[in-house]
């Protein structure tokens, strides 16, 4: 009858070893924490150095997004950042440079070290020209004023009729109450069928009215439900001419010219 091998003193203490010893022995010795640790420093103490030093200065702006003209713009506005270490550029200050160009919506940028700052911009859409008196400006998506302007340009574009002079500089923004809902309104109309047929929009008698070209009205009462007004006001265009106006401030029941029924 055969016995069981015996198992060594020194194996059979290793094999007691309760799970938790066990795992000791995998963890990191002090040893190399002090390695990791001194290393994390050196590189930290590294990247403070690079930032007061030249090595990551900006030495190029590469500007792109909108047309030649307002990239070189915008790289003239950065101007003041060449120089800066790429580790202190940020974004708040890259946009406050840029967006002081009324043309210029926003942008965003990225560091390509070692010595190049790239930035990509978003310029202003224009959407209406705002008049009043013999003077005309170009008016942004946002309400941005953009420049001043001779009269009878940008002719594809609606107006927006002040009553008051414009009492922001260029590159302002128009407040509520002196263009800014009218900007709103239009800005409604941007991939909509009526964009192209619209010469302006005012307010009469507490409702919001969109006039196209040709002398049509299209009441929308107030902006809720606004995309759904326009939507329907386009559908109803489409199949039947109206003349006068066309009130669609309670898009269930739509209304045209002497009160007749027009669908609903």
């Amino acid at each position: 009858m055969s016995r069981p091998p015996r198992q060594s003193p020194a194996r059979a203490a290793v094999a007691r070893l309760p799970p938790a010893a066990r795992r000791l022995d995998v963890l990191p010795s002090g040893r190399s924490i002090a390695i990791g640790i001194a290393i994390v420093a050196v590189a930290l103490i590294a990247l403070l150095v690079a930032r007061d030093t030249s090595v990551f200065a900006v030495r190029t702006i590469e500007v792109r997004g909108a047309d030649a003209k307002l990239d070189r713009r915008v790289a003239a506005a950065l101007a003041p950042l060449r120089g800066t270490s790429l580790l202190k550029v940020h974004g708040p200050e890259v946009r406050r440079l840029a967006t002081a160009l009324p043309a210029v919506a926003g942008v965003t940028y990225d560091r390509a070290f070692p010595n190049t700052l790239r930035v990509s911009v978003q310029a202003e859409e224009p959407v209406a020209v705002v008049r009043h008196g013999t003077g005309a400006w170009l008016v942004s998506r946002q309400g941005r004023v953009l420049a001043t302007i001779r009269q009878r340009t940008h002719v594809s574009l609606p107006r927006i009729w002040l009553a008051q002079p414009l009492g922001v500089p260029v590159g302002g923004t128009l407040p509520s109450g002196d263009g800014a809902e009218e900007v709103t309104l239009l800005d409604a109309l941007r991939g909509a069928p009526l964009a192209r047929e619209i010469g302006t929009v005012r307010q009469a008698q507490g409702q919001w009215i969109y006039v196209a070209r040709g002398g049509l009205e299209i009441r929308v009462g107030d902006t809720t439900d606004l995309p759904l007004k326009l939507a329907i006001a386009a559908e109803i265009l489409r199949h039947a001419p109206v003349t006068g106006y066309l009130d669609v401030s309670v898009p269930q029941r739509p209304v045209a010219r002497a009160n007749s029924q027009v669908s609903g």
